[in-house]
């Protein structure tokens, strides 16, 4: 049971309460005299179911979360309670207040179907208990509130299921996004780290070329580190942090020169704008996305990014003239389904072109508006 329900279970069970202690405030404010004979109050018979009918509930079903839902023995009590409600309001009719609180009891203490087969019995009780069950019209009446309280009841259960999919589908694009971060910051740096360090066992003994090497997998470990930590945190990437989406872009492509060796042209066309946060992260992993395709798996000598502002849409282009490959065979690897997810959260779309021998190109278009 999470929060919320917790929340709504203690409400009902209020609800209960304050509806027995506003009939017995009825009841001594009418002084009918709870009964037949008449009288100046309630008498104590009356007090004393009401504290029988409160006693009943508390005892077996508030104190018994863990029982709600069975059949038995919920079923039971939910009888007794009926059955005090009906001696209660043959005796004095100012406890029909109590049907409020009543109601929602079936749903709480019963699950579906059983849940609306209590709720029918209980509306036959509140029938009993008023009188109405020897009136000519009864059986309409009696299935026009058993219909009203089962449709509530079916509303209610849809509203419930909604909210737990709902909540499933939020659990599911959480992960998704928690998996797209571990992709775009640790998976990323460790696969730059171990290519460093293979550089580094490749070019033993040359000191020189290892301590360069081992410097550049340092840097990336340290910055790598940095970036899960804000991505633990929430935050925006680490280049987009007091920078513009064309600064971080620049940023992000002079460090993957220093360990690739390959220096990526960055350019922007258009007249730049503020984008919004969730706008420019997009921009930037997806351009680290294709830095990291692009020394990993292209071997490319070139490489080009190119950040466009139109009127209605900005867009990414990431080029390479690598190896390429063909993008209907689906490949074992993450990155492209997590640009294409990251597109889709902003209403974007990603789009790739590339061939075996003719170079990759990637083209992120999302709408400005």
């Amino acid at each position: 049971m999470n929060v919320w329900e917790a929340r709504w279970l203690r409400a009902f069970h209020l609800l209960y309460y304050a509806c027995l202690a506003l009939g017995l405030i009825l009841s001594y404010g009418d002084g009918t005299g709870g009964g037949a004979g008449g009288g100046t109050g309630p008498g104590l018979l009356t007090p004393a179911i009401v504290a029988l009918m409160a006693g009943w509930h508390g005892f077996f079903v508030v104190r018994r979360p863990r029982l709600l839902g069975r059949l038995n023995p919920m079923a039971f009590h939910l009888a007794v309670v009926c059955a005090l409600y009906i001696l209660l309001v043959s005796r004095d009719r100012s406890f029909d207040v109590v049907v409020f609180g009543l109601m929602p009891q079936p749903y709480l203490m019963l699950v579906s179907p059983w849940s609306y087969v209590g709720a029918v019995a209980t509306v036959l009780s509140t029938f009993a208990a008023r009188g109405y069950l020897d009136g000519p019209d009864v059986l309409w009446r009696l299935v026009g509130s058993s219909g009203l309280v089962v449709a509530i009841g079916l509303f209610v259960d849809y509203v419930s299921r909604q909210s737990a999919q709902n909540r499933t589908v939020g659990v599911l694009e959480e992960r998704a996004r928690l998996a797209r971060e571990i992709h775009d910051t640790l998976a990323q740096g460790l696969s730059g780290i171990v290519t460093q360090l293979e550089a580094a066992e490749q070019a033993m003994p040359d000191l020189r070329v290892v301590k360069e090497r081992i410097a550049l997998a340092k840097e990336l470990a340290r910055d790598n580190l940095q970036e899960a930590r804000r991505s633990v945190d929430a935050l925006r990437p680490g280049p987009l942090a007091g920078a513009g989406i064309e600064a971080a872009l620049a940023e992000v492509a002079a460090r993957w020169s220093r360990t690739s060796g390959v220096a990526p042209a960055v350019s922007v066309e258009g007249t730049p704008r503020p984008l919004p946060g969730e706008v420019g992260a997009t921009l930037l992993r997806t351009a680290q996305e294709g830095l990291a395709n692009a020394a990993k798996h292209a071997r490319a000598g070139r490489v080009a990014i190119t950040l466009t502002y139109m009127d209605d849409e900005v867009t990414l282009d990431v080029f390479d003239d690598g190896v390429g490959f063909d993008p209907d065979v689906r490949g074992a690897g993450y990155g492209l389904a997590a640009m294409r997810e990251r597109a889709g959260g902003v209403g974007g779309t990603l789009t790739v072109e590339s061939a075996p021998g003719e170079g990759t190109a990637l083209c992120l278009r999302i709408p400005s508006n």
